[in-house]
């Protein structure tokens, strides 16, 4: 089952999650490490909120792209051997080594983000239409509280919903994905949870960029 591309492409699969896109990003531009700055996270919410949009977009956009591709490795490196399960379950596998590389990127001492854009990487990857029913309703939710942890959590709680009852997922292995990503995503929210029940979890304001490339 596990044969020499299988290994390469889990591999390349953690490295990919592993570019820490905004800590290069504000290192390289703004000579300031993003984990030091405003909540700390490495990711792309705090850039834009740091750094801008300017900034911050193409690290969102890079972080969900590197899982896709990841996610899309197993088109090129695999095994004409596994089954069409034992290819979902492939799937997922480099999909989840590339959250978790993003997580915990080796080429940034193993301090990353949440990873949560990166798993609308493999999301897209896996869900492409329960994806597009979950971005309208992520808008919708962030448009009502101009809050991106509230609208990142119950979009996550209501995925695996939208994936069994209105797509009709068959697969247990993405049914479980799915049920993972809505116990992922609160997890790694911890923080915004306290900050949300003491009402001190901030709302976004895109017209707010503190830090500059002049003045950083």
């Amino acid at each position: 089952m596990i044969n020499a591309e299988v290994l390469v492409a889990a591999l390349l699969a953690y490295l990919l999650g592993s570019i820490p896109t905004s800590v290069w990003v504000g290192k390289w531009f703004f000579n300031l490490d993003i984990r030091t700055q405003g909540s700390g996270n490495a990711g792309a919410t705090n850039t834009i909120r740091v750094f801008g949009l300017k900034a911050g977009l193409p690290v969102l956009v890079f972080d969900v792209f590197k899982a896709w591709l990841a996610v899309t490795l197993s088109y090129w490196l695999g095994n004409d051997s596994f089954t069409a399960n034992q290819e979902v379950i492939y799937r997922i596998i480099l999909g989840g080594l590339a959250v978790i590389g993003h997580v915990y990127p080796v080429f940034a001492g193993f301090r990353g983000g949440k990873g949560v854009a990166s798993l609308v990487g493999v999301v897209i990857a896996l869900f492409p239409a329960a994806f597009l029913v979950i971005l309208v309703f992520f808008i919708l939710v962030f448009l009502v509280t101009r809050i991106v942890s509230v609208s990142s959590m119950s979009s996550a709680l209501v995925f695996p919903f939208v994936v069994i009852f209105v797509f009709d997922e068959k697969s247990l292995p993405l049914i479980i994905l799915a049920v993972a990503v809505a116990l992922f995503v609160p997890y790694t929210h911890r923080e915004n949870i306290k900050r949300l029940i003491n009402g001190t979890e901030k709302k976004f304001d895109f017209g707010k960029n503190r830090i500059t490339k002049e003045n950083g």
